[in-house]
């Protein structure tokens, strides 16, 4: 029972030292970042890592569950305050995604990607989504927001914030809530000019379903 109970205990210290190594370079170098690099960095053998997270999505799941139930978390407080003031609600939540996207090139990626072979992540991800769209249906219902703007809009705001925020993370780190102020100020009704045609959702679900693919998130 001592070697035992021994071995289990280096199994969950070496499991913990991924986890938490993982964390720091996904947030460093988005979700593709190398897993034998995050090995060298815990210390561990990549058989190891392998061992305990035999493909990439249950390592991201390991590290981001959490992360992501905050999310949706946040997405219901939203929608609780939402009927009193439905532009406020829309407008504030897409400040905090934004701003865990800047906290984060890991979580950028996530709340953009599929994640198939995943079911928590999967699930939380779809309950985010759906909470963020009856956010949108409310403010558009209200007339605050543009009549124009669609569910598939947010995916490419998404995406272009995470694109902002990975190029000047460095040099400009607040230089997202600038250019999100301006998109804000453009989505509010009544809106002075009328927008583009709306993303195609087949053409949004391979976006993102590509993002997945070149982050190793696919089955």
């Amino acid at each position: 029972m001592g070697a035992q109970g021994a071995l289990r205990r280096d199994a969950e210290r070496n499991r913990r030292q991924l986890v938490e190594t993982a964390k720091v370079v996904f947030a460093e170098r988005g979700l593709e970042a190398p897993l034998d690099e995050i090995a060298r960095r815990a210390k561990v053998g990549n058989a190891t890592l392998y061992r305990r997270f035999p493909s990439r999505g249950l390592l991201v799941a390991a590290v981001f569950e959490d992360a992501l139930r905050e999310v949706v978390a946040a997405t219901e407080r939203a929608l609780a305050v939402s009927a009193e003031d439905p532009w406020a609600a829309f407008a504030e939540h897409l400040t905090f995604l934004c701003e865990v996207q800047a906290g984060s090139r890991a979580i950028a990626d996530l709340l953009t990607a599929t994640v198939s072979g995943v079911p928590e992540l999967e699930t939380l991800r779809g309950r985010a989504f759906r909470g963020l769209t009856a956010l949108i249906d409310r403010a558009r219902a209200a007339g605050v927001l543009r009549p124009d703007f669609q569910h598939e809009d947010v995916v490419p705001v998404l995406m272009a914030n995470a694109g902002l925020v990975e190029r000047t993370a460095e040099s400009a780190p607040t230089a997202w809530r600038r250019q999100l102020g301006y998109t804000l100020a453009g989505l509010r009704a009544p809106a002075e000019t009328p927008a583009e045609p709306a993303p195609d959702r087949v053409g949004i679900l391979r976006a993102m379903h590509a993002l997945a693919e070149r982050n190793g998130l696919t089955s």
